[in-house]
């Protein structure tokens, strides 16, 4: 018989977590054009715009949440991407987007020396290595100078907790990246919580949302995108 896993406390009433618009990377990752693309992309992670496509959601997501709760307390990633949906978002719906506070640990996963490479240049870049990657398993692959998700778990956790602690009884959107959704998911699933035989997919300008119960926060949307056109 499998013993239920210790879910934390948790003191907010609701929590929504949106991951960032399209990017001009991700574009670039998801163009069957650019598959066997062997070249990093130029320039830092952090610095990463959103694509024109990604423009277009963000400004969508500013429609769902001109239809939520005014009072919301937003939390966003550091990184250009996220702060960019952040402002369109806000525009859209007619909220001051200085309102936000900008946390580092929402930023996004870091990858290392394979920062801003395709997948065909990861491979050409070490071999080994993306063969290390595959046996490891993509939760607990902790790249040279980088992050395991297992890592991002940590920090977003203690960012979680220190939330809890500060926003009690608040309404709170965090506006980040899949790497910081996926782990909050975890955080949330508590001590016991298996990790995931593959990673639940996190999809750009999504929402995500949690709802309190009994002193816990309970996952009751997952990667929802039924705001976006088309």
């Amino acid at each position: 018989m499998s013993v239920p896993a210790l879910t934390p406390p948790c003191a907010l009433v609701e929590l929504w977590a949106v991951r960032h618009g399209e990017s001009t990377a991700n574009a670039v990752y998801a163009d069957p054009a650019t598959a066997d693309r062997t070249e990093p992309l130029p320039g830092l992670d952090r610095d990463v715009p959103l694509s024109e496509r990604g423009v277009a959601q963000a400004t969508a997501l500013g429609g769902w949440l001109a239809e939520r709760d005014p009072g919301l307390l937003v939390v966003c990633s550091p990184y250009l991407r996220a702060r960019e949906t952040w402002r369109l978002m806000a525009e859209t719906a007619g909220l001051p987007a200085d309102d936000a506070l900008v946390d580092d640990r929402l930023r996004d996963r870091e990858q290392g020396i394979f920062a801003l490479h395709p997948p065909a240049a990861f491979v050409a870049r070490d071999p080994r290595e993306a063969e290390r990657r595959k046996r490891v398993g993509a939760w607990y692959y902790r790249p040279p100078g980088g992050e395991a998700l297992t890592d991002v778990t940590v920090r977003v956790g203690q960012f979680l907790t220190e939330l809890s602690r500060a926003a009690t009884g608040r309404r709170v959107l965090l506006v980040a990246h899949d790497a910081v959704v996926v782990a909050a998911r975890q955080y949330f699933g508590g001590i016991g919580c298996p990790t995931p035989d593959r990673l639940p997919p996190v999809p750009n300008a999504s929402v995500s949302r949690w709802v309190a119960e009994a002193g816990r926060l309970g996952l009751t949307e997952w990667g929802g995108v039924g705001h976006l056109p088309g």
